[in-house]
């Protein structure tokens, strides 16, 4: 059966952050930021809950309609970004003001994200922890991908681990070659793909 997809509206903000916090929570990235676990599970939610606020305001939530699983997308023009990126900080804020990581994060993702092309953002994919391997997150993509191959548009995403990686990889994303290095902490894969066809 195939998954049924909806677009999420602002009613979805709390439970699309929810599946974020729990498909997440012990992502190496996640767990570099927040290396407690207690104050993980505190504070996480409220940080991938600025991901949910941008995606609804400024790009588009696509949202399996079981609630089993979210992809978070924005449509990034070409060229520079005008004005200091301000999501980093709002991060930091909302979650966690004593933690410089919330913000480093961003800022070292940006620095690297491409400006050249009009592309697809994949800001932010999860499944329900329940329902990984199930393929629910190549459904949820495929329909962004074909419509990118057939406007002949890119994507562009960072890989938080090697096991999404290797996903994204087969979905026909590659390594830029430049991995984010976190001090002291995991890589990050920065990965484009270009269109088919």
């Amino acid at each position: 059966m195939a998954l049924e997809i909806r677009q999420a509206d602002q009613s979805d903000r709390d439970a699309v952050a929810r599946l974020l916090d729990e498909a997440f929570r012990t992502d190496p990235v996640s767990s570099w930021v927040f290396p407690d676990p207690e104050h993980r599970a505190a504070v996480h939610g409220r940080f991938l809950g600025v991901f949910v606020d941008v995606a609804l305001a400024e790009g588009r939530i696509d949202y399996a309609v079981d609630g089993s699983a979210a992809a978070l997308w924005l449509r990034i023009p070409a060229g520079e970004p005008e004005g200091e990126d301000e999501v980093p900080a709002r991060m930091r804020a909302v979650a966690d003001p004593d933690n410089e990581r919330c913000e480093l994060v961003g800022r070292l993702t940006g620095a690297v994200h491409p400006t050249s092309e009009e592309h697809e953002y994949l800001l932010m994919i999860a499944v329900a922890p329940g329902r990984q391997g199930e393929g629910l997150g190549t459904e949820l993509i495929r329909p962004v991908l074909e419509r990118c191959d057939r406007e002949g548009v890119p994507a562009y995403l960072e890989a938080s681990s090697e096991r999404s990686k290797g996903l994204y990889e087969r979905l026909g994303w590659e390594f830029t070659g430049d991995a984010v290095r976190l001090p002291d902490g995991p890589l990050m894969w920065p990965m484009w793909r270009k269109p088919r066809g």
